[in-house]
Order: structure tokens, then sequence, then C-alpha cells
């Protein structure tokens, strides 16, 4: 006998969907700076992306990124999977409703593994909820060149209460 299918996890609403991206991108000056911007936000896991620029780089001779650009950059995508992961577990509650639970949010723990130099056009951030507990979330992070290889890893812990 097969095991039956895990259910995929329901998609969120355009309406939180535009809400969250509002908050991320424009809301969280910071993140503009960095120029993060969302690509994917399931329940799941998210991505974001970062393009290179000139106010992002760390070694002048070798146009590497700056790796405070990968850690702030890590860590906001460790928290945009905490609210992801918040606004699924609340699906029952208006998307408007959601979007005001992450008030409390914030980075009580954030570890970085540099792996490789951060040379490239653009890089690629993934991240997701490894668990989501009534007061601590618990992340795990990459950020990956324009070629997909992991140049650092992440793991984080946020306050949700």
């Amino acid at each position: 006998m097969s095991k039956p299918a895990i259910p995929a996890p329901q998609a969120f609403e355009p309406e939180f969907i535009a809400g969250l991206k509002t908050i991320f991108e424009e809301k969280i000056v910071f993140n503009q700076v960095l120029g993060l911007k969302i690509t994917s936000l399931r329940p799941d896991g998210v991505a974001g992306r970062i393009d290179m620029k000139p106010e992002l780089v760390g070694h002048y001779a070798y146009n590497r990124v700056h790796g405070g650009v990968i850690s702030a950059g890590l860590d906001a995508m460790g928290g945009l999977a905490v609210m992801a992961a918040i606004g699924a577990k609340h699906l029952d509650e208006a998307p408007e409703q959601r979007l005001h639970r992450f008030a409390k949010l914030g980075t009580i723990d954030l570890r970085i593994d540099y792996l490789r130099p951060g040379i490239g056009s653009h890089f690629e951030l993934r991240a997701q909820v490894l668990r989501l507990g009534s007061r601590v979330a618990t992340t795990r992070m990459e950020f990956l060149g324009p070629d997909g290889q992991i140049m650092s890893a992440g793991a984080a812990a946020y306050i949700v209460s």
C-alpha cells in the first residue's frame, strides 16, 4: 500500500502577497538600499534577488559583494520566511489581519558561513523556516551566485511574540 501524498501548502492570496511585498520591499527601507526584491513567496519557503551595484562592493579590486550585504540579506530573508510561515499558520484570518502579526518580529541570533567569494552580476537568496514555535522561530538561509552555486549559508532565530 502506498503512502498518502503530503498535501502541498496552500498558496497565499494576491492581497497577502502584495501587502507583504510592500512591507518588505518598501517599508523596510534598508532592503531598498540593498536592492533586495522578493522573487518567490510560498508558505514553505521564500526567495529573493539582489543585483550587484557599485554601492555593494566590499573589495574594490575584485568587485566582490560586501559581507555585510550577504549577512543583512540573509537575515532579511530569514525574517521574510518567518512572516510567510506565520501567514500560513493563520490562513483562517483575513490577509490584512495577518499582515499585522509581524510587529514584534526580530532577530535574536544570526550565524553566517562565508563559503565562496561573492562575485557576480546578481545573487539569489533563499530561506525556509525549520521550526515555528509560539515565541521563537528558527530558519536556514542560502546566498547563491548567478550560476546557482552556494556562496554563503546562514541560520537564524527570530522572536515572534
